[in-house]
């Protein structure tokens, strides 16, 4: 069922977050922390004068987040979701990825792939130009929530939190691995499809995915070293998928 409003995509991710504590599964992560985001973007929707077009990013909201719940929604169906997205939850149905693996691969298909076609579909031809300011203004929503995500990420891993600590990156770590980085490629993407026909844009968007599904396969690197790096964090890890779970909400 797609969401027709903010508050239905809400609904939804709450469905989607409590399916997912009572089956203890992973693929309840990602959801976690996009409902965090989804009601960041709420408020400041409730705000009134933070959005440039309010009604214009309430429409992008539930636009892109339909694109989430639908590939879902195919997933759980044993049906075919785009190449991103299955990379994304057929890992959830592993045991040694970590944590944050799990939030980059969500990332990864959802905004490097979902975040162009629903910006490009809200704002087509030249009006894509229109929607830079509010487009740029979800990064600051983004970056306000970076903080926050660490500070569960560590209670999730406690040790993660001394080596941000000593490395003196505690405050950049997430936008710099994939956030802000991703958000600009995702305009750059959106800005190319809004002015090709719909042909183009079918064949920009599977060359697309394509290339963030490689992209995916590399969050999980290939080697003796990282596989151990990887190894010794899972096992330092929550063990309970739902606390961690709730951890992340």
């Amino acid at each position: 069922m797609q969401a027709k409003t903010i508050d239905e995509v809400i609904e939804r991710l709450d469905e989607i977050i409590d399916a997912a504590k009572k089956s203890n599964s992973r693929i309840g992560y990602f959801p976690a922390l996009y409902q965090k985001v989804t009601k960041g973007v709420k408020e400041a929707l409730k705000e009134g004068h933070y959005f440039e077009n309010k009604d214009r990013m309430e429409a992008l909201d539930v636009l892109f987040a339909n694109r989430y719940l639908r590939a879902y929604d195919q997933f759980v169906k044993n049906e075919k979701t785009t190449e991103s997205w299955n990379i994304a939850f057929k890992n959830t149905e592993r045991y040694w990825p970590i944590v944050l693996q799990h939030l980059l691969w969500g990332m990864n298909a959802h905004i490097n792939l979902d975040l162009g076609i629903a910006a490009a579909r809200i704002a087509p031809g030249d009006a894509i130009h229109d929607l830079k300011g509010d487009f740029d203004k979800i990064n600051a929503l983004l970056a306000g929530l970076v903080k926050e995500v660490e500070e569960e990420l560590s209670e999730v891993w406690p040790t993660l939190k001394t080596i941000l600590t000593l490395s003196g990156k505690i405050d950049d770590f997430l936008v710099n691995f994939s956030m802000k980085v991703a958000r600009d490629e995702a305009w750059k993407f959106a800005t190319e499809l809004a002015v090709a026909t719909p042909t183009e844009q079918a064949q920009m968007i599977a060359k697309k995915d394509q290339e963030i599904a490689v992209f995916g396969k590399l969050i999980n690197p290939p080697g003796i070293i990282p596989k151990l790096v990887f190894g010794v964090i899972r096992l330092g890890e929550k063990r309970d998928v739902a606390a961690v779970i709730e951890i992340l909400e």
